[in-house]
């Protein structure tokens, strides 16, 4: 078996992956026929690998009552306008449609439903290949863009006694409609933007009580670019250090939201504190008391899906790994975007832009070895 040699592997189609197509085609790389039998050029091709059987990332995967007007986070992808939509189509309809005729007029022929399942050097020359395992073959790239963003790595907290409940738990990632809940006692847990939208949501079919673990704090009216820029910063810099990324979010704070507004119109936007254990019939809250609950929704987040990297030894003490500008500091061949400050979709946007411009300016690979006109090209195979 063989794998196929290319310069660049893009592991994800979201947002990040698509933008680092993008520019890896301004530059004049095109991308690799994996089913060609003569494989030709050695330099300017790129693969992209992608895990979901149909463009549209994570947006696919989103709750079916999250419509245009109120999905939060969208940001055009580099060169083509977000299409007008009416606002009360569905995001999970509209935005794949968007991400599928992008990649159609970028010409970047996503190989999918390929899931990458381990990344690993190739041999020990520090300039020699990086090889992308998957379920559907090799490929063996002189760099890596990981793109994998966070969608398939929901974050379950762990709590004493969840095994024993005797209702339906479920996360964010799995959720579909409020009505399922209609008349049920909805225990929702978290802080963010997912867990105040659901929040409003549920509310209106079902009895509802939040929990979060510290106290909110909302977006304040002076925190203005700078202090926002500096807390960005400071995601960078937990990042550089190898320390866990956590979220902007948990850095900048929690903005108000006609969510929140409308909940609390309602009387529903009612933060009470972190329960202590789980039992059969609800939670135990600090004081004792049991409330009773039929669900609990886990609006506790995702983290960054980089199992696949372990086989290079990036990891820390600390659990993350060591990046700058969306470059291991650990690994120059790898790419890690979409990770840190860069989970945001314009974030996600530059990040795949620098590191194709931090490909280039390396010089191993000419930046004008093909060009960028659409049609196949071959590549050679190296033996496994």
């Amino acid at each position: 078996m063989s794998a196929v040699a290319v310069d660049v592997a893009v592991i994800g189609a979201g947002q990040a992956g698509l933008s680092a197509g993008h520019h890896l085609r301004r530059r004049g790389f095109v991308p690799a026929s994996t089913g060609a039998a003569a494989r030709a050029s050695a330099t300017g091709t790129f693969v992209v690998l992608d895990a979901d059987a149909a463009p549209g990332g994570a947006w696919q995967h989103r709750w079916e009552s999250l419509r245009m007007a109120t999905v939060n986070g969208i940001h055009e992808l580099p060169g083509a306008p977000v299409p007008p939509a009416d606002p009360s189509a569905s995001a999970r309809d509209v935005l794949p449609a968007y991400f599928a005729a992008y990649e159609r007029d970028n010409d970047l022929r996503v190989e999918r439903p390929v899931r990458a399942r381990s990344v690993s050097r190739v041999d020990d020359d520090p300039r020699g290949r990086l090889r992308v395992g998957t379920d559907a073959g090799a490929w063996d790239a002189r760099y890596v863009i990981n793109a994998t963003g966070t969608w398939r790595r929901p974050f379950w907290p762990h709590y004493p006694g969840a095994e024993t409940f005797r209702g339906e738990q479920l996360h964010v990632h799995d959720y579909v409609a409020a009505e399922r809940f209609a008349g049920r006692r909805v225990v929702i847990v978290g802080a963010g933007i997912s867990a105040i939208q659901l929040l409003d949501e549920i509310s209106r079919v079902a009895q509802t009580f939040w929990v979060t673990r510290g106290e909110l704090r909302w977006d304040a009216g002076d925190f203005d670019t700078a202090a926002r820029i500096a807390a960005i910063a400071g995601v960078e810099e937990r990042v550089r250090q190898g320390l866990p990324p956590g979220s902007v979010i948990s850095v900048t704070g929690l903005h108000r939201s006609r969510w929140a507004d409308e909940a609390e119109q309602r009387g529903v936007l009612v933060r009470h504190p972190m329960f202590r254990a789980i039992e059969p019939d609800g939670v135990r809250m600090p004081d004792g008391t049991l409330e009773r609950a039929d669900v609990i929704l886990w609006a506790t987040g995702f983290r960054a899906d980089v199992a696949h990297l372990a086989p290079l030894g990036l990891r820390t003490p600390a659990g993350g790994m060591r990046v700058a500008n969306g470059r291991s500091l650990d690994e120059p061949r790898l790419f890690v975007i979409g990770y840190g400050p860069s989970q945001s979709t314009v974030g996600a946007n530059r990040a795949g832009r620098d590191a194709v411009r931090a490909i280039v300016r390396d010089g191993t690979i000419p930046p004008d070895a093909a060009p960028a006109a659409s049609g196949g090209t071959t590549q050679e195979s190296i033996p496994v």
